[in-house]
Order: structure tokens, then sequence, then C-alpha cells
């Protein structure tokens, strides 16, 4: 997959009880703490998979994953910004999220 940051990435660590760890696939980035240019939606993915395989929950799954897809029409972090989308901070891209939700 080229996901063109690793901002993008969620991931899941499950066990055969459903059960698991969700995090993104990212370090901590000491490098740019405080800054505003994280890209949070790895983090806001990662819940979404763990409504959908944890908690049983799909339809609030989908409704994260939904928001996100729209977000991203229209507004972008640095690590992904293209030209036609505002660039936004990481709290930006976060409310911008939650106001689709």
């Amino acid at each position: 997959m080229i996901s063109g940051s690793i901002g993008m990435l969620a991931s899941a660590s499950l066990n055969s009880t459903k059960l698991g760890m969700y995090e993104p696939i990212h370090g901590s980035a000491p490098d740019i703490a405080g800054k505003g240019i994280a890209n949070p939606l790895a983090t806001i993915l990662s819940v979404a998979m763990m409504l959908r395989y944890s908690l049983d929950e799909p339809q609030a799954a989908d409704a994260i994953e939904t928001a996100v897809a729209e977000v991203l029409k229209t507004v972008r972090t640095p690590d992904i910004y293209t030209e036609g989308t505002k660039k936004v901070t990481t709290t930006e891209m976060g409310d911008a999220v939650c106001a689709l939700i």
C-alpha cells in the first residue's frame, strides 16, 4: 500500500477473542511535537478498527471512516497536502472529522 504518509496507517494487533491493541503505525515524532503538524488520521482510524473488530460497533466505525473520507476531499495536514485543499493543523483535522460524525 502506498498511503502517502505514515500518519495514515492505522493498525490492530488482535488475539483469538477479538481483543487487541489499536494504534497508528508510527513513532512519537518528538521532532514535530507541539508544532500542530502531525496527522491524527491514523489514530482516528485505529479507533474505527477498534469499534469494528473488538466492540462490534460497525455502524460507528463506518461513521468515522466516512467522515475521514469526506474530510480528505477538502482539508489536509502538511504531510498529505495537495493543491486545491486547505492545509490544517492537527487539531483542525481532528475537529473536521468530529464535525462530520
